[in-house]
């Protein structure tokens, strides 16, 4: 078959070790999961009770429209329901949008390490590629516009990005942006977007109004723990929505979900207690780091790059081995970095402990000269 041949270059996306697997594998009664920012506090009481009252007819196709949910984010945002697009989660609306504007003879620029979907998507469509190296940790904007030419179609802007947690800061933004040429589309990926407690934050729902080729995206699968129902969303101004849809699979939401983030966004003071137990538990892991006197990223996410001074996979197999599934570095870019969902207090107290258990025995090994 002649299948693309930038398609015999990829591997599939690789998820995070399954609870149920990792039991199986190394007998283990107890598995804490932080490995792919998941909301350990699950969702809202709201949600499990708009399932049980309101349960869609499994024979029936979801609303391809989603015209309730879509009444219910416009209003929450305070836009129009044609700027709103909806997502099998906002990866679906990365694919719609590199499925829309990327193809051979143009590219795209992105920072990196960032979310691998941008580049994935962007090779499966044959689009050339332009990487630009965080600085610090941080999207270097500054070489990124300077990356951008007459045959760039999309720039991707993951901010707080995945895996550092940084973010871009609003006047950096708005310099950025300032300059992109309309032509180009800004993707500015939000998905830790309801976690960011930083002063200097943009609002980026208004900066659509300002940027026409602005478009946002953010989720319902992280804060508002709907991470298994796949929903996610971008906002944009009318022109780009309208361009996007045709390219949108019917009833790509399922009623399951829409029934589900509806309600997860009237329950608003669910998700600023997650938010401040989240911010308590960073302090727990920048307070052991500290201890430790390992580097990490300030993050304005649910989850903390730190660097352990030690092969990325050999700290992930040890934590694996005690029963905490995190996220190895070497993959995401950072060879001796594990990145750590923040858990619950109990959590986070737990696999600190066994990672401070890994740290002890590197130091004996090195002081034996192992």
């Amino acid at each position: 078959m002649r299948w693309k041949k930038q398609l015999l270059t990829l591997t599939p996306y690789q998820p995070g070790k399954s609870i149920e697997s990792v039991k199986k594998q190394y007998n283990l009664e107890q598995i804490v999961k932080l490995a792919s920012n998941e909301n350990p506090f699950g969702c809202s009481n709201k949600v499990l009770s708009a399932l049980q009252s309101n349960q869609p007819g499994f024979a029936i196709y979801p609303d391809g429209y989603m015209t309730s949910l879509r009444d219910s984010v416009a209003s929450f945002l305070k836009v129009n329901q044609d700027e709103l697009i909806f997502g099998n989660g906002s990866d679906n609306i990365i694919q719609i949008i590199s499925r829309s504007l990327l193809h051979p003879g143009v590219n795209t620029v992105m920072a990196t390490p960032s979310f691998s979907q941008y580049k994935h998507n962007a090779v499966i469509e044959g689009a050339v590629i332009r990487e630009i190296p965080l600085l610090d940790g941080e999207h270097d904007l500054e070489k990124m516009y300077a990356a951008i030419d007459d045959n760039t179609n999309v720039v991707w802007v993951c901010s707080p990005n995945n895996p550092t947690g940084t973010y871009v800061s609003k006047n950096k933004l708005i310099t950025f942006l300032d300059k992109v040429p309309a032509h180009v589309l800004v993707v500015l990926d939000e998905a830790y977007f309801e976690y960011v407690f930083a002063d200097d934050y943009y609002d980026s729902i208004e900066l659509t109004r300002t940027y026409p080729n602005l478009i946002v995206l953010r989720t319902f699968s992280k804060i508002y723990g709907l991470a298994s129902l796949r929903v996610g969303y971008g906002v944009a101004n009318r022109s780009i929505i309208q361009a996007l849809e045709p390219a949108r699979e019917p009833f790509n939401v399922n009623s399951f979900g829409q029934v589900a983030a509806k309600a997860a966004l009237e329950d608003q003071e669910f998700v600023q207690q997650c938010k401040e137990k989240n911010r308590q538990g960073l302090n727990q892991f920048y307070d052991f780091c500290k201890q430790q006197e390992l580097n990490y990223y300030p993050s304005q996410t649910n989850f903390v790059l730190i660097d352990i001074n030690a092969d990325a996979d050999k700290g992930f197999q040890f934590l694996l081995e005690k029963g905490y599934i995190v996220r190895s570095g070497k993959a995401l870019g950072f060879p001796s970095s594990l990145r750590i969902t923040v858990g619950s207090a109990e959590q986070n107290e737990g696999v600190l402990k066994a990672l401070g258990e890994f740290l002890t025995e590197q130091k004996t090994a090195q002081l034996s000269g192992n």
